[in-house]
């Protein structure tokens, strides 16, 4: 009986290995793994391959799936699918273009697949649209293969293209903004500059008065030190930082942070967000006035995080509504 266990643990020992070993790779046969955080992950099918590039900058696959559409994944990260990128794009832009008053100008920090930028441009009282991508053809990719998904956003004649490092055009501008939104990705490697102390005092500086600053902050549940460290960056150049909550089925591990920084208390009231929100064109696949106003309700374990770990001296400030 002891040889037959022995034997069986040893085949499975193989079989384990030879998963493992399958998996290893980003993508193998008809399934996509994404490769974010190694001791937790999901997988796509992929019904078919649309456009695969491996370079000293990425490796990129974009792919089709039955339950998603098309797919865009960079690294071993999945950016974004054609049927949950509005939840994320809706949020990030209408939370504060609809808080804020008379916002007019409005500066996008990445976003070079177009779909923030869409969303903004549904506001009638902007003016001004300035997007800044460190690399055009983050752009070209996005128009070939995903054209819906900015939806002719780039000719739009308010606004201006700026290939750029946004940390170096931040610091350079003299440009103010009513409204600054920072679609970046997470802060590993050239996107690090653009989650310290230094670019968000930049970026306080280019807002106008009861201007506002908003910032993709990571998974929280998975990534606690990432919305910390934000905090803690911000707080001393903003009298109010917080963050709102977002659930994007496919940025896996609960629900997305994203960053707001004002110097103004905002607290719109319902009736104020139905009133804005009836004046932009077309319907929302997920933004609701009581979605916004809900989102700002943190989870315990997100307070006890960022508040533990504020550093001395630094005021708490009470979550925005």
């Amino acid at each position: 009986m002891a040889q037959i266990v022995q034997t069986f643990s040893f085949i499975r020992y193989l079989v384990l290995s030879v998963i493992c070993l399958c998996v290893s790779q980003a993508w193998s046969g008809e399934r996509y793994l994404e490769t974010l955080f190694s001791p937790y992950g999901q997988s796509f099918e992929i019904s078919s391959i649309v456009h695969e590039e491996k370079s000293a900058e990425w490796d990129l696959l974009i792919f089709d799936n039955p339950v998603f559409g098309r797919v865009l994944a960079i690294d071993g990260t999945i950016q974004l699918t054609e049927k949950d990128e509005p939840i994320y794009h809706e949020m990030m832009a209408h939370v504060p273009l609809l808080a804020h008053e008379s916002p007019r100008s409005v500066l996008i920090v990445g976003g070079g697949d177009g779909g923030l930028l869409r969303e903004v441009l549904r506001h009638s009282q902007v003016q001004r649209v300035v997007l800044v991508e460190i690399d055009k053809s983050v752009i070209t990719l996005s128009q070939q293969f995903f054209p819906a998904l900015s939806n002719h956003a780039f000719e739009d004649p308010r606004v201006s293209l700026v290939i750029q490092d946004a940390a170096q055009y931040m610091k350079e501008t003299q440009e103010q903004f009513d409204i600054i939104l920072c679609d970046v990705t997470d802060p590993i490697g050239p996107a690090a500059a653009l989650f310290t102390k230094e670019f968000y005092g930049d970026c306080k500086k280019r807002l106008n008065v009861d201007g506002i600053l908003v910032n993709q902050n990571g998974v929280p549940f998975l990534q606690p030190e990432e919305y910390s460290l934000t905090k803690q960056n911000r707080s001393p150049h903003f009298a109010y930082t917080t963050y709102y909550t977002v659930a994007v089925p496919t940025y896996v591990g609960g629900n997305m942070a994203l960053g707001w920084a004002s110097d103004k208390k905002y607290r719109p009231t319902l009736s104020a967000l139905r009133k804005r929100k009836a004046q932009l064109k077309g319907p929302m696949k997920y933004y609701t006035p009581e979605i916004h106003k809900a989102s700002f309700v943190l989870p315990q374990f997100m307070l006890e995080e960022v508040y533990s770990n504020a550093p001395s001296g630094l005021t708490q400030q009470k979550p925005l509504s």
